[in-house]
């Protein structure tokens, strides 16, 4: 427990170093009006150690510090990145340098860790192995090679001793949530402490190569027929923990428009590609990219007029629960149809708001932020100013945030940056609204419903038999059952014995309706062309009188 502490304090202590060395006081003080804050800064002695550092640019020194910080401060930035209408120009174009860009660690280790893992060496594994790495992020970095049988891949390696690093900064952040939450007024609202899980959850399982490799083979299949997006195939006999070998890919960074616009691509096109890949990972599939970062997506050189992205890094995927998952897509289509009272009603029916919230006045305050950005492009929208606006309604309103709901919220701001950085003449919301009705067609429409129904159907097919046992044991051991009773009962056991009668008659109904429903859909080439509907509508038939006579009861 102490050690735990020490940890904590020697962390804290180094990023109030870093903190100093590139400046970042003066970034902050620019977001405060706290005086005691900026003289506790000015006081501070490492502030005067790095005068030379200081004379960095802005935007250079704050790179620097969140490299320094280590993956859990990269992967903010990378964030940040994408977020240019948040940003001035200058740290856009310098943190998205963190999407591939970070130091890379020595090839030396990189090997190292490749032969232990696979347990034998580079020369014996592959043909060829270049030692140089090919791209370097917060968590791995990657190399070329290519296989003896020929095939060219990449060979993804987890930096040395990073979970060491991981559990001291997640740690430190478990403390910083408890000290949020006690000592800021919204600090129960926001739920710090049960976010910081969740992202603890996300970011142990990013260090699991095998899990990525998992995430990817997932991906690939469900978009096996997709014309939209490729997956690079996984090489399963090359992969361990800590290492991971995928087929290489081709393909033009989504972030170099020059070079997009040089070869032809639709830049429309790929930019609704993109926002129609995500909600189909999100809805159709329930598992998504959840690190969808220029970094993360290529565009395919073929075929420019009809775009096709590349994905990579799948260490970070989400899925939603059936409800979380039903009630977002209602949220968002009732959104898209300027429906507010359906989206202040959905909030208070999912629990998102108190139940006690007036739904009107609620109404009133999701109308007032949002009607001003609708039939606009990206490049017209103030999305700093909407979250101004939405973070002040959700405090007013006490909405909580929902933890579980995080990664997608990142990655729709990942998706959104970078449609605006593709396409800022993209309308957002008309690209999302069709992609959503008819995924919510699929969902509750006839389809879904015979869907549901062969779904089902072997599952009743095996309890069928079992229904008669079943009302005899009911018969036997319910409120038929002979039992001695007081005569000032006699008129209460009658209704007891007619509701028993009832309930009968249903199960009947419903055994004989199931049977009459599978007899429709048996194959049976033995029977006479007639024979298999008259048959089924015979128990059907019986199933209604049955019906009929519980309902006299």
């Amino acid at each position: 427990m102490h050690i735990r502490f020490f940890d904590r304090l020697s962390r804290a202590f180094f990023i109030q170093r870093v903190f100093f060395k590139y400046a970042i006081d003066e970034l902050v003080f620019d977001l405060t009006a706290s005086e005691i804050f900026k003289a506790l800064c000015r006081l501070s002695p490492d502030r005067w150690r790095n005068e030379k550092t200081r004379q960095l640019p802005r935007a250079v020194r704050l790179r620097y510090a969140l490299e320094e910080l280590g993956p859990v401060f990269v992967k903010f930035g990378q964030m940040l990145s994408t977020r240019r209408d948040l940003l001035a120009d200058d740290f856009a174009q310098e943190l998205a340098l963190l999407q591939d860009r970070v130091p890379p660690f020595s090839s030396k280790e990189a090997i190292a860790i490749i032969e232990e893992s696979l347990e034998d060496s580079v020369e014996n594994l592959f043909a060829q192995f270049d030692p140089k790495p090919l791209a370097a992020a917060s968590i791995a970095q990657v190399h070329t090679a290519t296989l003896h049988s020929g095939e060219e891949v990449v060979v993804k390696v987890l930096r040395p001793k990073i979970e060491e690093t991981i559990a001291r900064d997640i740690s430190l952040m478990h403390v910083l949530a408890s000290m949020v939450t006690w000592f800021w007024s919204d600090g129960k609202r926001l739920r710090p402490r049960e976010v910081v899980s969740e992202y603890e959850k996300t970011i142990i399982d990013e260090l699991d190569m095998q899990r990525e490799a998992a995430n990817a083979a997932q991906m690939r299949t469900n978009c096996a027929d997709s014309n939209e997006l490729y997956i690079p195939e996984v090489y399963w006999d090359y992969t361990r923990d800590r290492v991971l070998v995928l087929e290489r890919i081709s393909g033009i960074p989504v972030s170099d428009i020059d070079e997009l616009n040089r070869i032809g691509i639709d830049i429309e096109k790929l930019a609704e590609r993109c926002v129609n890949i995500f909600f189909t990972q999100v809805f159709r599939d329930n598992f998504f990219h959840a690190d969808m970062h220029p970094g993360n997506i290529f565009v395919s050189r073929e075929l420019p007029h009809d775009p096709h992205c590349i994905a990579v890094d799948f260490g970070i995927v989400g899925t939603l629960t059936e409800q979380d998952r039903h009630y977002l897509s209602q949220n968002l289509l009732a959104f898209f149809e300027r429906d507010y009272h359906k989206v202040a009603r959905l909030h208070v029916d999912s629990g998102w708001v108190p139940a006690d919230t007036r739904v009107e006045e609620f109404e009133s305050s999701i109308r007032t932020v949002c009607e001003p950005i609708f039939e606009k492009p990206l490049e017209e929208i103030s999305f700093g100013q909407v979250l101004l606006r939405l973070f002040q309604t959700a405090r007013r309103f006490n909405m909580e945030v929902q933890p579980q709901l995080v990664l997608l919220q990142k990655t729709l701001l990942n998706i959104e940056g970078l449609g605006r950085q593709l396409y800022p003449q993209l309308d957002l919301w008309a690209t999302a609204k069709p992609i959503l009705k008819n995924w919510m067609l699929e969902q509750a429409g006839p389809k879904a419903i015979l869907r549901d129904f062969q779904k089902n159907l072997p599952e009743w097919g095996r309890m069928l038999p079992h229904m008669p046992g079943l009302v005899h044991q009911f018969l036997e051991n319910g409120a038929l059952s002979q039992q001695p009773s007081l005569p000032g009962r006699r008129l209460a056991e009658q209704d007891d014995q007619r509701a028993t009668r009832s309930i009968i008659l249903s199960i009947c109904a419903a055994t004989l309706f199931l049977s009459g429903v599978l007899i429709a859909l048996m194959h049976n080439d033995g029977l006479e062309l007639f024979g298999l509907p008259v048959i089924a509508l015979f128990f059907i038939g019986v199933a209604a009188w049955c019906i009929r006579k519980s309902l006299r009861e």
